[in-house]
C-alpha cells in the first residue's frame, strides 16, 4: 500500500472513527476493490477493525495506530531527535508514537545504550532489535496505550537521573503550553520529568494550535528546553516558544 494512500485513509478515520468502504474509495480515488486490499493489510497490522461494509480505527489510543498515522514524518522527527543521542548514553522516554520510533532508529544506529520508560509497547517494539538495557517503571497499565501510569511510576523513577527525557505531547496552546488528553498519563511525565537534566518534545507540527484537556505543567525546572518537529509549525506558535527560551529542531 502507498504510504501516502495509508495516511489518508487514516486521517479520514480519525476524523469520523467509523466509514464506509465505497466513502473511503472515493475520498482516496481509488477503486473499492483497492480499498478493501489496503483495509485488509491495516486489520493485518491490528490498525483498524472490519466491519460489513464499514472500517474504523481499533482504538484513538491504540499505539500502532497512532504509530501508522503520518508515520513518514514522525519517523524523521525520530531521526532528527536521534542525533542527540550517543552510544552509551542513559535516556528516558516517555509512551507515544514520535517516542516509540524515536526507540526504534536508535536500535539501529546506537549501541550500549540504557532506555528508562514506562512504556510496555516501546520495551517490546525494539526487543530483539538492540542489545539495550531497557528498564521498565512499574505502574498501573493502561492496555490501549501499553503505558504505566500512576504512583509508582514516579517511586521508580526517582531511583534514576538522566541527561535527557523524550516525550510525546497531545498539543500545544500558546496560553497553556503543552497539553495531554490523560491526566494518569500527563502526571506520569511530570513524576519522570523530575530526573532529567533536559526534557524534549517530539512532535508533528499539527500538534500546534491543537489543545488537549490536560496541562502538562511540568515543574519549573522541568520545563521542555528542546522541540523536534517537522517545518509546517505555525510562526506564532515557534515565536511564542522562542519567547519562552525553548529551542527548536525542524524537520525537512
Amino acid at each position: 500500500m502507498k504510504k501516502d494512500r495509508e495516511t489518508v485513509i487514516l486521517e479520514l478515520l480519525t476524523a469520523e472513527n467509523r466509514l464506509e468502504v465505497s466513502v473511503l474509495a472515493e475520498q482516496a480515488g481509488v477503486s473499492q476493490v483497492t480499498m478493501r486490499k489496503d483495509l485488509d493489510e491495516l486489520e493485518r497490522r491490528g490498525i483498524i477493525i472490519r466491519e460489513h461494509g464499514y472500517a474504523l480505527l481499533r482504538s484513538s489510543d491504540d499505539i500502532q495506530s497512532r504509530i501508522a498515522y503520518h508515520y513518514e514524518a514522525k519517523r524523521k522527527i525520530a531521526e532528527r531527535a536521534a542525533e542527540l543521542v550517543e552510544n552509551g548514553d542513559t535516556i528516558m522516554i516517555e509512551s507515544g508514537s514520535c517516542c516509540a520510533l524515536l526507540a526504534d532508529v536508535l536500535a539501529q544506529r546506537r549501541k550500549e545504550l540504557t532506555v528508562i520508560t514506562n512504556s510496555a509497547f516501546i520495551a517490546s517494539y525494539i526487543r530483539g532489535k538492540c542489545a539495550f538495557q531497557i528498564i521498565l517503571l512499574g505502574g498501573v497499565y493502561q492496555p490501549e496505550a501499553q503505558v504505566m501510569v500512576g504512583p509508582m511510576v514516579r517511586l521508580c523513577a526517582d531511583g534514576f537521573f538522566v541527561n535527557r527525557f523524550f516525550i510525546g505531547v497531545d498539543g500545544y496552546d500558546c496560553r497553556t503550553g503543552f497539553t495531554n488528553q490523560d491526566h494518569m498519563r500527563a502526571q506520569a511525565v511530570r513524576d519522570m520529568a523530575h530526573q532529567a537534566e533536559q526534557v524534549v518534545v517530539l512532535t508533528e507540527s499539527e500538534k500546534f494550535g491543537r489543545r488537549g484537556v490536560v496541562p502538562l505543567n511540568l515543574p519549573r525546572r522541568s520545563v521542555p528546553q528542546l522541540v523536534v518537529t517537522n517545518g509546517n509549525i505555525p510562526p506564532e506558535a515557534l515565536a511564542a516558544l522562542e519567547e519562552q527560551g525553548v529551542e527548536t529542531l525542524l524537520t525537512d
